[in-house]
């Protein structure tokens, strides 16, 4: 490496946020960049470990980073781009969005401060584009063998953009008005900005790739459609059916699952016509928001940004430790607690909390009775379950109710059911190690396979989809 005592001499450098009494009033990106030579400085800081755990373990999509890393430092940014393009479809959206499992396995980070390779990563691929090494590049020979994918999430367009590199021609069907998925509806512009999407797809068209969008799969085109047209099919369609909380008083009104909130705000902001009674603002509104992760977190934000009178978010798991928890030692994602920037435009979740009834009156939810709970085993090896803690009930106000406890499966789809596909315990499709279901030339790849996950682990899945169709279509 460069500079190999560099992360013992130079500190790590985050970039920060935007000051919090600016950044509520927009939905501008939260937060902000380092300068060029702070990124070369955080970048001198990898260090020439033996086994760089950030690429073997921490990363999902192996991203080369120690090489990068070295590129960079030496100024060397065309050849630092070649490397991260090689692993990363898309670092313009991991750079912004995502946790960073490398960091938290950067070897590093057993002494002293692991790298900031999230913010390097999106200094490379931002440098790529200002100085026109990102460009159209379509294939010069094409096969003639079509693939479709249904749905233009991270994991789909991975594949399409996969496979596309690879010469064949692809056809991307997405439900919603505009391409891009979760990217584009499912995250607040203030944590992923919607020209970077929009950036992206145009590339995308422009070496290649069709997107036909406003079309639902097994209802306006038909799977026999699809196998006349196409020599595969990719199933890229998230695992977006809610999980809900089951309690009295679940059928008042103004209380509403995250996603569908996020959405529509979404929606708001690009200029899409929203109907009025399809309209959902927290503005003049007490705001509680039930579950404690990231999607919550985006509840949180946006809420605020609404005008809310007042935003309360509950989680019924214990509050993580300040320091990583021995349960969970390096390089595992450490279990510890992590503040976003919605928690300091607010305060941080209510811990140990579990909601019990939703009460109101003339059919509108008022209320909510709650109490704290304490997580206990119940021996014998079996996991830790919440137990109420007596006498702790206590009563929020709330004229807006989210709902963002994750999601349970992927939504009813009647291609999947009507070819048969099957699925495991918790309902996401099965396939095999190429991402095959169980009908041959039917792939499936992201949250459809793996369950809700990370954006990252997502691109890595269709990449692997990407590759298996490669296999199916040059065996056949």
């Amino acid at each position: 490496m460069g500079k190999p005592k560099g992360f013992l001499e130079i500190p790590r450098k985050d970039p920060g946020c935007r000051l919090k009494n600016e950044r509520v009033r927009d939905y501008e990106a939260v937060e902000k960049h380092l300068s060029h030579g702070e990124i070369l400085e955080q970048a001198s800081r990898c260090m020439d470990c033996g086994t760089p755990f950030c690429h073997a373990y921490g990363c999902p999509i192996s991203n080369v980073i120690p090489e990068f890393n070295d590129f960079v430092f030496r100024g060397m940014w065309h050849e630092a781009l070649q490397i991260l393009l090689s692993e990363n479809n898309f670092p313009e959206f991991t750079g912004r969005i995502c946790p960073a499992p490398c960091e938290a396995a950067c070897v590093a980070g057993i002494v002293t401060e692991p790298v900031t390779i999230r913010q390097i990563e999106l200094a490379i691929v931002e440098m790529g584009f200002e100085r026109g090494y990102i460009l159209p590049d379509p294939p010069k020979t094409r096969s003639h063998k079509r693939v479709g994918i249904v749905g233009s999430g991270p994991a789909g367009l991975a594949a399409a953009d996969s496979l596309n590199r690879a010469g064949y021609p692809v056809t991307v069907y997405e439900s919603d008005l505009q391409p891009g998925g979760i990217l584009r509806y499912g995250i607040p512009d203030f944590k992923l900005e919607k020209w970077v999407v929009k950036r992206r797809i145009r590339l995308l068209e422009e070496q290649g790739v069709l997107f036909e969008t406003g079309i639902r799969v097994g209802e306006d085109i038909s799977y026999r459609y699809l196998t006349r047209h196409f020599d595969a099919i990719c199933l890229a369609c998230g695992s977006r059916r809610p999980r809900d909380i089951r309690i009295p008083g679940r059928e008042l009104n103004g209380i509403f699952f995250a996603m569908d909130y996020l959405s529509r705000q979404n929606q708001l902001i690009a200029g899409e016509n929203v109907l009025p009674s399809h309209e959902l603002s927290a503005k003049g509104k007490k705001v509680v928001v039930i579950g404690g992760g990231d999607t919550g977190s985006d509840c949180v934000g946006t809420a605020l940004r609404q005008g809310a009178l007042g935003v309360v978010q509950l989680e019924i798991l214990p509050r993580p430790p300040l320091t990583r928890s021995e349960t969970t030692p390096w390089p595992m994602w450490p279990l510890l607690l992590r503040k976003t920037h919605a928690h300091e435009e607010t305060e941080e979740p209510r811990w140990g909390v579990i909601t019990k009834e939703f009460m109101g009156k003339k059919g509108d939810v008022e209320k909510l009775r709650c109490a704290e709970v304490r997580w206990q085993s119940p021996g014998n090896g079996a996991p830790a379950v919440p137990k109420e803690i007596p006498c702790t009930e206590f009563v929020l106000e709330a004229d807006l109710v989210l709902v963002a406890m994750g999601f349970e499966s992927p939504e009813t789809n009647p291609m999947v059911e009507s070819l048969g596909l099957e699925g495991d315990a918790r309902g996401n499709l099965k396939v095999d190690t190429m991402g095959m279901t169980g009908v041959a030339g039917v792939f499936a790849a992201g949250d459809m396979c793996l369950g809700q996950s990370l954006v990252v682990r997502a691109i890595a899945d269709g990449r692997k989809a990407a590759q298996g169709i490669r296999k199916y279509l040059e065996g056949a």
